[in-house]
């Protein structure tokens, strides 16, 4: 499931955002405007993010509350039921799981995501200071908390989530070093270059505004530090394509209905924005048979007694995004839906 994460702007599926153009590869991406020579690349990186982070964008009537009424009413039925990563697990490819299997898998998830970025763990160059993008209930800043010894900050648009993920903190004796707040991921209440770890764990597909997005996620990041995005994805649209086929339109809509999802874009759109932004070590790469055990997963355990008398329990909000749950596994099976990890860095100073 993805993380409640603060948002601003249009809930229309493939308009353009803000400073947007419709692309051949994508359902919006950004201005592919090159970055400046390699000599000023650091400084042409701060201008172009805070460039970005003072261009506001207007909230939607609706989209931010429906955001943060589906997480106030799901967060509870998802943590009693599978614990407090409220996000897929990473499992090897082709293999079945049973369903002890799943909440290991959440945490692989997260170790699989630091190794792709490269994320360094001996005591000098370990991350010191982390921001977690739609936290949840903050499963990932405590064991990131655990892990580095750092100081982490989650931020969430719902209240049930932060409060949830603060409690949490005390009862693991982490109040000192995670806290959690409700905040807009487009507008991060933080200073420029705060942190060293920039993690987004299953937010992006709540941002109107992907290169808005990832303009905070860089200018919230200390110069060379690490960002990481893991996010749900359309697929790149063939050379002979200008967009997705109707068909796949219209079951990216049903999803976007039920789960409060602004425009999806393709993993390629994310690597245009951060070139447009002058990140560097860009990469990408495609988790979707990793994650391929999971939708079922939950399916599974949402047929339970526990899980069914927890959905009643919970509101419309939650039964609805759990009905729609079988059209994922239909969106990856088809190959319309990718599972994406982007990682980048923000340029070293000058």
């Amino acid at each position: 499931m993805a993380h409640a994460a603060a948002v601003t702007g249009r809930r229309h599926l493939h308009r353009p955002g803000l400073r947007y153009y419709a692309s051949r590869r994508g359902c919006a991406s950004a201005s592919p405007r090159a970055g400046l020579c390699t000599r000023r690349r650091c400084r042409g990186a701060t201008l172009a993010v805070r460039a970005m982070a003072q261009t506001s964008t207007s909230a939607a009537p609706g989209l931010k509350e429906g955001i943060a009424g589906l997480y106030d009413e799901s967060s509870g039925v998802w943590e009693s039921i599978w614990g407090d990563h409220m996000h897929h697990g990473f499992y090897d490819a082709g293999e079945a799981a049973s369903m002890s299997d799943h909440r290991r898998a959440q945490i692989r998830m997260i170790e699989e995501a630091l190794a792709f970025a490269a994320v360094p763990d001996d005591a000098a160059k370990k991350p010191k200071s982390v921001v977690d993008v739609g936290c949840g209930i903050g499963g990932s800043s405590r064991y990131l908390a655990k892990k580095y010894g750092a100081q982490c900050y989650g931020i969430t648009l719902s209240s049930v989530q932060a409060a949830r993920g603060n409690a949490l903190a005390s009862e693991q004796g982490l109040s000192d070093k995670v806290s959690f707040k409700v905040a807009d991921a487009l507008e991060q209440p933080f200073p420029d270059g705060q942190f060293d770890l920039v993690w987004s764990m299953e937010s992006g597909e709540h941002m109107p505004d992907k290169r808005k997005f990832v303009s905070e996620l860089a200018r919230v990041a200390a110069p060379g530090a690490r960002i990481v995005i893991v996010t749900w994805c359309h697929r790149d649209l063939e050379p002979s394509e200008d967009s997705l086929k109707p068909d796949e339109l219209n079951l990216l809509k049903r999803i976007c209905d039920a789960y409060y999802l602004p425009d999806w874009c393709s993993p390629s759109d994310y690597v245009k924005i951060a070139k447009s932004l002058s990140l560097e070590d860009i990469r990408t790469a495609d988790w979707s048979e990793n994650v391929a055990p999971f939708w079922p997963a939950v399916i599974k355990s949402a047929l339970t007694w526990k899980g069914l008398t927890s959905l009643l329990r919970s509101g419309w909000k939650t039964i609805r995004g759990a009905l729609v749950m079988p059209l994922m596994i239909n969106g990856y099976k088809r190959g319309l839906i990718k599972f994406t990890i982007i990682t980048c860095r923000r340029p070293e100073a000058a």
